[in-house]
């Protein structure tokens, strides 16, 4: 879909027979004489962490099982689950995976942290992990994700653009941060910080349980009460989902026109964006990621190296080195959705410009 995809497909052609061992080892060097275990008919475990937010579905399931596709001539069989958010389902859906003798695992962990002794278990099962979005603990063979630290500034960067000369020490903002559970959310908590402090203040804070809108929705409205609807200048929201809670909160304090961050494009938030009412989004190319985490998989279930495709390392608290591929975002802003999400076939035109959409589409010259 974009080019950082065709530079990563390009990148599994290359990929050399190998055989594959730990995470600390599974990027370095491996032995290039020894064959491939496997063939195309490999079995793939997929899981995922929850159905609330509207990527998990619509992009990256279809978009890993489309590329696992590709790579095994059709031949490869994928076992998908999804946890809704629930640690513990997960850790079961893992033993599950383990009782079909899935070859490798994709995991997109609902807590990194408490999937840990999962993943133990699946790799003392001769199974490989390929840690998808969320970086889990224990020892993974692979990583992809977006720089999450990046993104948490360009957000930050984004809502200090958006208040302009209005963002001196003493305007207050008001940050709504992901949950504990998710370690990407403490990465983009960073990166919005690194952004933020020393140039706004931050009147109130607040880390949001299973990342849902209506907790999100609940914290605005506590930090209205708090700080006073006539002193919030801006909100930090982490994705978009919450941002939806957030708006809500402010239209019925009868706040309007205060800038709203948020995160994954989703085309509820691009409406918003469209309507002046969520100031942006990051846009976060969804095919490179799961193409990545495709090729990874493939090549690790069929023993291969994947030194050609992960060319980053990351730390988790638990493993050191573990290679990895990062991809870019994007600040999405009214200014360039033709530039991003239907440029790239995200949505089309007609899908975001609906009903009452359809004048501001229009002065924006959308599609």
């Amino acid at each position: 879909m974009r080019r950082a995809a065709v530079a990563i497909a390009a990148g599994a052609m290359a990929v050399s027979l190998a055989a594959c061992g730990s995470a600390e080892e599974a990027g370095g060097d491996n032995d290039s004489t020894a064959s491939a275990a496997k063939g195309d008919d490999i079995k793939v475990g997929l899981l995922l962490p929850e159905n609330q937010t509207a990527r998990y579905e619509k992009f990256d399931r279809p978009l890993i099982e489309k590329k696992i596709k590709e790579l095994t001539n059709n031949k490869a069989t994928i076992d998908y689950n999804n946890a809704k958010q629930d640690a513990n389902l997960q850790a079961q859906q893992v033993d599950t995976m383990i009782t079909n003798k899935v070859d490798v695992l994709i995991l997109d962990a609902v807590d990194a942290k408490a999937i840990k002794n999962s993943v133990q278990k699946a790799v003392d099962a001769g199974i490989k992990v390929v840690a998808y979005d969320r970086l889990a603990e224990g020892p993974i063979s692979a990583y992809t994700s977006f720089d999450n630290v990046q993104v948490g500034k360009t957000q930050g960067e984004a809502l200090l653009t958006a208040l302009g000369d209005k963002a001196t020490k003493s305007t207050k903002v008001v940050m709504i941060n992901g949950s504990v559970t998710d370690p990407n959310a403490a990465m983009f908590k960073e990166g919005a910080h690194s952004a933020l402090d020393g140039k706004v203040t931050i009147a109130k804070e607040y880390d949001t349980k299973e990342w849902k809108p209506e907790n999100a929705n609940s914290e605005m409205e506590a930090a209205i009460s708090a700080v006073g609807k006539n002193n919030i200048a801006g909100v930090y929201s982490a994705n978009d989902g919450m941002a939806g809670g957030i708006i809500t909160a402010l239209k019925a304090a009868g706040i309007a026109d205060i800038p709203v961050t948020g995160q994954d494009a989703e085309l509820a938030a691009v409406q918003r964006i469209v309507a002046g009412e969520q100031y942006m989004s990051v846009y976060k190319p969804y095919a490179p990621e799961a193409d990545a985490a495709a090729e990874m998989a493939v090549a690790l279930a069929q023993g291969k190296s994947i030194d050609s495709i992960a060319k980053d390392k990351v730390d988790s608290g638990s493993e050191k080195g573990i290679p990895s591929v990062l991809v870019d975002v994007t600040s999405l802003t009214k200014d360039n959705i033709n530039d991003t999400v239907i440029k790239d076939g995200v949505y089309t035109a007609d899908e975001i410009c609906t009903g009452k959409y359809k004048a501001a589409c229009t002065e924006l010259k959308i599609g």
